[in-house]
């Protein structure tokens, strides 16, 4: 069973506003000409003590962004760069986003609200600040599944419909909008230092490296690691392993984010911001997610080589304050590290327990060859053998050294199992779009969460000490 997260006060902590001055800009949010509440997260909204808001308060807050007490007193949109499809662009930041609050879970973890269509920013360029309301159904069932799925993931806090038509190349227009807000463990990418070191903003690189270290707390690099104790190798340690962990959850989902680019990438390690997200259909290196993606650079199988170039790029930053062999020898870790996170994510996802990790790596092995020869996508593969049922051949003998989790959760006795397949999207919005039918969607968040419920309490992200 998956522990829910653990109800906590309410406790502001803008720390963010240390920093604002050379990190942020002060926004506003756009005006919209309405406010029908959508989607409000009962499963966290307790988590950051603000359970006890009325429906009326939560659109104050979170669609005509009213200051929550004591937290930041204005929306704060970041600044940063990065590469996108590996061409460096010195011309973005937060779009059509800002942070709008800064607050304690249960834990003592800081973290953000986000928003995502909130209106015009200094880095909106030609954009117009909007979200479709599309976007932000899809968004939500992204996060859902990921969750369920032991992905570690920004939760999608708050939906609310705004009343706006929008013009749109990639969806029938004009479209319905909306604002969206997420709870995500930081904003922080590795785009925000790739920015400090373009500027040759030194003395703001160290301050960054230092709250990351700080408000982000991991273990220390290995006993062995050259430098081991300088501040942006202990950084960027931390980034390699939790980024490897992120790279194993997503192959071990079977899930293709689609726009792996350095703005990206979060340094705590957290997937955020979905866009052009697919579930694989079948097991297919190749498959590939975002229409533009021509050349597949995103594809399935190429998820790790993506987020390990990226980590080269946070190394590369990261040489304007610390020499380059420490960072070369934390950013040589990735492979190892990814090797751990997959054995322990696929272990846990298919029931599995109790061998090493050259038993765990035969055990992919054959579960990979599996899929491709019988055509199943990893949703199909991890019902049909949770702890180890219905495996003959390669795949049985692969599986003899492990012992199957106990488990006796019904979900393990239905038809199938929950997947997130693009028919199924369409589905579920056609049914908003064409009768604003909502019903759809609430439903299949409550079996995704019946799902991770199933699934239990998943391996804890990589590299973080809280």
């Amino acid at each position: 069973m998956r522990a829910e997260p653990q109800p906590a006060p309410y406790r502001p902590d803008p720390r963010l506003l240390a920093l604002a001055d050379w990190l942020t800009d002060r926004v506003e949010s756009a005006d919209f000409p309405m406010h029908e509440l959508r989607f409000r997260n009962r499963r966290w909204d307790g988590a950051v003590g603000l359970a006890d808001l009325s429906d009326e308060q939560w659109i104050g807050h979170f669609g005509k962004f009213e200051p929550l007490p004591e937290n930041l007193p204005q929306p704060l949109a970041q600044r940063y760069h990065g590469h996108q499809f590996r061409v460096y662009n010195p011309e973005i930041g937060d779009g059509r986003g800002f942070t709008f609050a800064q607050l304690r879970d249960a834990p003592g973890r800081l973290l953000d609200l986000g928003t995502k269509g909130s209106g015009l920013t200094p880095y909106s360029r030609t954009a117009d600040g909007r979200l479709t309301l599309k976007g932000a159904v899809r968004e939500i069932l992204a996060t859902e599944m990921l969750e369920a799925l032991g992905v570690y993931t920004s939760k999608t806090f708050s939906v609310i419909e705004t009343g706006e038509a929008l013009e749109r190349g990639d969806e029938p227009s004009p479209t319905r909008s909306a604002v969206l807000v997420r709870l995500s463990h930081s904003h922080i990418r590795i785009g925000t230092f790739q920015r400090l070191a373009a500027l040759g903003e030194s003395d703001h690189m160290r301050a960054l490296a230092e709250y990351c270290l700080e408000t982000y707390p991991g273990p220390p690099p290995p006993e062995d690691a050259p430098g081991r104790d300088e501040p942006a190798a202990r950084l960027m340690h931390q980034a390699v392993e939790r980024l490897a962990d992120l790279a194993a959850s997503y192959m071990v989902a079977g899930f293709v984010h689609g726009v792996l680019n350095s703005d990206n990438m979060n340094v705590t390690g957290e997937s955020f911001d979905y866009g052009p997200w697919r579930w694989l259909p079948q097991w297919d290196p190749a498959f590939t997610a975002a229409y533009f993606d021509h050349g597949g650079l995103y594809a399935f199988g190429r998820q790790p080589e993506a987020i390990h170039w990226n980590l080269g790029q946070l190394a590369i930053a990261l040489r304007t304050i610390c020499e380059p062999e420490p960072l070369v020898a934390a950013f040589n870790r990735f492979g190892d590290c990814y090797s751990a996170a997959m054995a322990r994510r696929f272990c846990w996802r298919l029931g599995v327990t109790g061998a090493d990790r050259d038993c765990a790596v035969a055990l992919i092995g054959a579960a990979e060859r599996t899929m491709r020869e019988g055509k199943l996508g990893p949703d199909a593969f991890f019902f049909a053998h949770r702890g180890g049922r219905g495996a003959s051949g390669e795949l049985a003998q692969a599986l003899a050294p492990f012992q199957p989790v106990p488990g006796d959760h019904p979900y393990w006795d239905g038809a199938g199992p929950q997947a997130m397949l693009i028919d199924e999207v369409e589905a579920i919005w056609a049914a908003i779009a064409e009768r604003d039918d909502w019903q759809p969607l609430y439903d299949k968040v409550a079996a995704l969460r019946r799902m991770g419920d199933a699934l239990g309490e998943p391996p804890a992200p990589a590299g973080h000490g809280n």
